[in-house]
């Protein structure tokens, strides 16, 4: 039995709640045939939110994980790409930090690609009318930070699979960010569910997705 891990997490900036966590957490103890998903939650906070993702793997020894962060603004499931090795954060995390220009991993590459088959899930989605598309770029907030550190701590895993999905607000939040896109806590479970059958059952990438990305 195959344990897929997926983590999502805190509120953060003032919000009340966290969709990628109310997403993920939704999902913990589902399985099909051959998996079980196991969700956690991280904390905002550079550092300590690589150190979490550090242990759970150590723990879990996952075949599959799948970070998932907020992204307001986003319009769709964004699957992420390419995760780089810099802090440089345009707000303060929960611990009161705003890092400027500080390196993930001292020393480390200067970036990390998935290992997710991040245009076959795209299709995927889109196939199950879910609006997605690649996103070539996690920001450089806690996201990135946490899909850096994930992508640095299964380096030299064989078989692990992983990356990182942004989602947009939940319309209760859009509601207080006048002109921001949504989309229902319903639709994102669902995109979460098809990515991880996806990224099991494809060994390799699709070669292209049609229409625009980030």
């Amino acid at each position: 039995m195959k344990t897929v891990l997926l983590t999502g997490f805190e509120p953060f900036n003032k919000e009340p709640i966290n969709p990628a966590w109310e997403t993920v957490r939704a999902l913990d103890g589902w399985g099909e045939v051959g998996f079980r998903v196991v969700a956690r939650q991280l904390p905002c906070v550079f550092g300590d939110a690589n150190a979490a993702m550090a242990a759970l793997i150590d723990e879990l020894h996952p075949a599959l994980v799948i970070a998932v962060g907020q992204a307001g603004g986003r319009v769709d499931l964004s699957v992420e790409r390419v995760a780089i090795n810099v802090d440089d954060a345009p707000i303060k995390d929960n611990a009161e930090q705003q890092l400027v220009d500080v390196p993930i991993v001292r020393g480390g590459p200067a970036a990390y690609f998935s290992t997710l088959p991040i245009k076959a899930i795209v299709a995927a989605l889109r196939a199950a009318g879910l609006p997605a598309s690649v996103s070539q770029t996690a920001g450089t907030f806690v996201c990135n930070h946490v899909f850096y550190g994930l992508m640095h701590a299964v380096a030299g895993r064989d078989g692990v699979k992983a990356g990182f999905i942004h989602i947009p607000y939940l319309p209760e939040q859009a509601a207080r960010h006048p002109g921001a896109a949504s989309m229902s806590l319903e639709q994102m479970i669902e995109g979460i569910r098809v990515a991880i059958r996806t990224a099991l059952a494809s060994d390799r990438d699709a070669v292209a997705v049609g229409g625009a990305t980030h």
